[in-house]
């Protein structure tokens, strides 16, 4: 009770910086029952725990995935929720099993993972030499010896979203000039002999080679070998393969707006995961505190003017075909904000939104209400990939921005556990989910 009354009174004295600012002052009684009930939840990181223990990789078509849904529908449906799901085909491709080894100038296994969307070596080994490179252009300087090689990506982190650049199109970029495979250096800072995953793609009318990640550790090693003047030999082998789509679902519960049913606000994130670690991070993390914001609602006897639903896309990592699905689905409703957590549940920061005029203002004043969680900072930004499509139907997009240093540490490999998480950051993202979505429901 003491905690409380300190809580209440620590809100009654920031809201009186808000003298003018009008959902400020509205919700605030609001946004101080919501942090004083997130403060003592015990639930939200158990459940990431519990779900995320039992069902890692959950890869778009594998049975991990749809066990998963199965257990989240039937924890949902105990708790009194009316779930709906939505059907949708995922693309279904399957990693099989692995292996690399350097054969020259010593016989050393390397740790290896195939990049989604790979194909395989075609049942047997595919036994070439390596030739080291740092950047595209230095591919180009040294295109006389790249036919017949193994190309090794050995290009450093600055951001994913330039690194990853290598990760996607490179395959194509070295098959074009003779490349019989290529090795990816893992995305990301730091790596303890950790390889990281993710989707890559073919150019049209480019030959396919396969391709995979190797560990930093073991891309500095080669490049030094290459410096060395060694020349260096690898084996690859691969069953990567494509079969047919297959059926999965969103997975989708609300409380109905007691005003405007027809109006919505959407939070969530992505329920799939690629098929290395647990995903408890990328994005089991993000959905279910999007969950635990709707459950602390009903428990507090919320209920908002406008619907505010909670939806599990699935497919983010290698199609966007649930939130493509969910878009098209719901047409006929409008959606007047939709909210992504897709960046790990750390420390909240606020969050990055598209919004202009008047629905700017609005999130910057709510945004005040998140200053006892450090999460008051309002960005530019697009929201997410699995909100995008709603953007064309008019939706406003905010996207919940986290203290995200060791995100890509463990991002798209086996370090992507939930004992990176901490439940006081968890509870803060709850609240902050929670939060934007009663106040733009209720503005």
């Amino acid at each position: 009770m003491k905690q409380l009354t300190l809580l209440g009174l620590a809100f009654l004295a920031t809201v009186q910086l808000f003298a003018g600012d009008e959902l400020s002052k509205r919700f605030a009684a609001d946004a101080s029952r919501m942090l004083s009930w997130t403060r003592d939840d015990k639930g939200c990181y158990n459940l990431i725990a519990d779900f995320t223990d039992h069902y890692p990789r959950r890869i778009s078509g594998s049975e991990n995935l749809e066990k998963g849904l199965d257990w989240l529908i039937d924890k949902m449906t105990q708790e009194g929720w009316n779930v709906k799901t939505q059907p949708v085909m995922v693309p279904n491709w399957k990693r099989g099993k692995e292996s690399l080894e350097m054969t020259q100038p010593m016989s050393r296994p390397m740790q290896f993972c195939a990049l989604g969307g790979s194909i395989g070596t075609n049942g047997k080994p595919l036994t070439a030499g390596v030739l080291v490179v740092k950047s595209y252009d230095e591919l180009k300087q040294r295109k006389a010896e790249v036919p017949g090689k193994i190309v090794v990506y050995n290009v450093p982190f600055t951001t994913y979203g330039e690194t990853v650049n290598y990760r996607y199109n490179g395959p194509s970029a070295a098959a074009e000039l003779g490349a019989v495979a290529t090795l990816m250096r893992s995305v990301g800072p730091y790596g303890i002999q950790t390889v990281h995953t993710g989707g890559m793609g073919y150019k049209d009318g480019v030959p396919k080679i396969p391709c995979g990640a190797i560990t930093i550790e073991d891309a500095l090693l080669m490049q030094r070998m290459q410096d060395r003047g060694e020349t260096m030999q690898l084996t690859l082998s691969m069953e990567a393969k494509w079969l047919p789509d297959a059926p999965s679902r969103n997975v989708i519960i609300e409380i109905p707006g007691s005003e405007l049913p027809n109006e919505v606000v959407v939070m969530g994130g992505h329920i799939d995961s690629w098929d290395i670690g647990t995903g408890a991070m990328d994005d089991a993390g993000g959905c279910i505190v999007a969950w635990r914001a709707l459950y602390m609602m009903n428990e507090l006897g919320m209920r908002p003017k406008r619907t505010i639903r909670v939806c599990f896309w699935t497919n983010e990592e290698n199609g966007l075909r649930g939130g493509e699905a969910y878009a098209k689905l719901t047409a006929n409703e409008k959606h007047v904000l939709a909210i992504e957590s897709d960046a790990g549940v750390f420390a909240p920061t606020g969050f990055n939104t598209d919004a202009k005029g008047k629905d700017r203002e609005a999130i910057e004043d709510i945004g005040k209400l998140l200053a006892p969680v450090h999460a008051n900072n309002i960005t530019e930004g697009g929201g997410g990939a699995d909100i995008g499509p709603l953007k064309a139907y008019g939706a406003v997009m905010a996207g919940l921005e986290v203290q995200g240093d060791r995100y890509f540490w463990y991002h798209h490999t086996d370090g992507d556990t939930v004992d990176k998480l901490k439940e006081h950051e968890v509870n803060d993202c709850t609240y902050a989910m929670a939060l934007l979505a009663w106040c733009y429901a209720n503005k």
